[in-house]
């Protein structure tokens, strides 16, 4: 019941907002000056590596949260390197060769763990816990 509910939520809140971008796409300017660009930018580019560190020691453990971790942070670099080339101005060129070659096959690698199940050890009982008592 949860599980339709919060679809059926996540349906109407995506279809909400296509109006929306109408009205973006129309009472936006072209250009904006934007205060604390340089902290924005850098802010963003530390969560990315928190997110890249954090996925990489959670699927070093086998932990059952790093396709959380990993999607997330492919989440991240896709936004990067869509704003990276989207905001580049002259420097298009240099950021889309940072997308394509660094931000992009990052995000597909985060993408591949993420859908990949995680791979558990084994757990063997000991020899001793095997044999039976017979008495």
């Amino acid at each position: 019941m949860r599980k339709i509910l919060a679809g059926r939520l996540l349906l109407a809140a995506g279809l909400a907002l296509v109006p929306w971008l109408a009205v973006l796409w129309t009472t936006l300017p072209d250009l904006y000056p934007a205060q604390h660009w340089r902290v924005a930018w850098v802010g963003f580019d530390a969560l990315e590596i928190a997110g890249l560190l954090t996925a990489a020691l959670l699927v070093r453990r086998s932990d059952h949260r790093a396709p959380l971790a990993s999607i997330a942070t492919a989440v991240m670099l896709l936004v990067d390197a869509w704003f990276d080339v989207m905001t580049a101005g002259h420097s298009v060129v240099i950021s889309l060769a940072l997308a394509c070659t660094l931000e992009l096959p990052l995000a597909a690698l985060c993408t591949v763990v993420a859908l990949r199940p995680p791979v558990m050890a084994s757990v063997q009982t000991p020899m001793v816990q095997r044999v039976a008592v017979h008495v």
